[in-house]
């Protein structure tokens, strides 16, 4: 049997629920109000629109689906979609409770019925694909086409495209986090005796060439072919997704640059070093496509490290900072930040999931006793 992947998937999309119910996280305080008032509040409260009921039903029907799914997976189909619907009902009243203490939020308990409603149908749509047998053939599919063990690959290479959606300012490359780091940390020790534990820099950070972009886009295109080789072990398989993860990703950037900038300026991003980056990523990948999935590993892992390094050795621009909150669109696919989040962190976890594969793959197996 196939670990599912569908309980990580449901860990990430909780864990994006929550950012997206509480950010800012700021202003926390006993407002004088009981907090449970919102329960007996009347429906539907005096402020709402369209959009609010829509997004509040489509915003927990992805939990809805993978909660199922993933108690279905698990030996629980019956209770799957009674387990999912109060699962998702008891996330939505924590975060509505917690709201109550958050100023620049409001809770109501017309999101609360919407956000059960929404994992209701999500849990609906699972148990539906389930009867029609999608699920079962998506089970042959995965079978087919992925080792064992591919479970948290299939989820970075879920994620990956996602990831993309907030515009990078090197096309495809993620991961861009030491100068922030660096910032946040000098800030967080200012005025105690650490600070002066932190490294100084010897050079200040310097803009990457054309060349040096060239390259980050090409590895940031690279890794995730290696990704998926690592779990398929079929050539003609491995031809199929490389395509694929490329096409995504250039149409997952050039959404992302449509919802931050406007559609008019889709396709800046693909200047001459972005086009190259593609060919040459898709050239890279046909030569390693009949690499053994340790070697791909191994190439992995050398891809990550080689583009974090060019990468973290490169200032982040101001005005793309800056421009990056003009767009509302761009506003909302972001989470609140938590997209801009998922892309600094996608490669790191990567590199650890590789890590922890070829450390399980090098341990010795226990003989058995003759």
């Amino acid at each position: 049997m196939h670990k599912t992947s569908a309980w990580p998937l449901a860990l990430v999309y909780s864990a994006l629920i929550f950012f997206a119910s509480l950010f800012p996280f700021t202003g926390w305080r006993a407002q004088g109000i009981n907090p449970w008032v919102f329960f007996t509040a009347t429906i539907p409260p005096p402020y709402w629109t369209w959009f609010d009921v829509n997004m509040n039903v489509v915003g927990y029907a992805p939990l809805g689906f993978l909660l199922a799914l993933a108690l279905q997976r698990s030996g629980m189909p019956r209770a799957a979609v009674p387990v999912a619907a109060l699962a998702g009902t008891l996330l939505s009243a924590s975060m509505e409770f917690l709201q109550i203490y958050l100023p620049r939020r409001v809770p109501s308990n017309m999101d609360l019925v919407l956000n059960a409603s929404g994992t209701l149908i999500g849990g609906l749509l699972a148990l539906a694909l389930e009867r029609l047998g999608a699920l079962e053939r998506w089970s042959v599919f995965r079978a087919r086409w992925f080792s064992a063990q591919a479970r948290g690959a299939i989820v970075l290479l879920v994620l990956w495209p996602m990831a993309l959606l907030v515009p990078a300012a090197v096309p495809f490359s993620l991961g861009q986090v030491f100068e922030r780091l660096e910032s946040a940390l000098t800030e967080l020790l200012e005025d105690t005796p650490f600070l002066e534990w932190l490294p100084l820099r010897e050079a200040s950070l310097v803009p990457l060439s054309p060349a040096g972009e060239l390259l980050c886009e090409l590895l940031g295109l690279l890794a995730p072919c290696l990704l998926a080789y690592c779990v398929v072990p079929h050539i003609g398989r491995r031809a199929v997704l490389a395509v694929l993860g490329v096409g995504l990703g250039i149409a997952a950037t050039a959404l992302s640059w449509a919802l931050s900038y406007g559609p008019a300026h889709a396709w800046e991003w693909l200047g001459v070093p972005a086009q190259l980056a593609i060919w040459f990523a898709l050239a890279l990948a046909a030569a390693l496509i009949a690499l053994p999935g340790r070697a791909c590993a191994a190439v992995l892992l050398l891809v990550l490290m080689w583009q974090l390094s060019l990468l973290n050795q490169a200032p982040t621009s101001a005005y793309f900072a800056q421009t990056l909150q003009t767009w509302e669109q761009g506003r909302f696919i972001r989470f609140y930040g938590l997209g801009q989040w998922l892309g600094w962190i996608w490669p790191y976890a990567t590199l650890g999931y590789v890590l922890l594969q070829v450390a399980r793959r090098a341990r010795p197996r226990p003989s058995r006793p003759s």
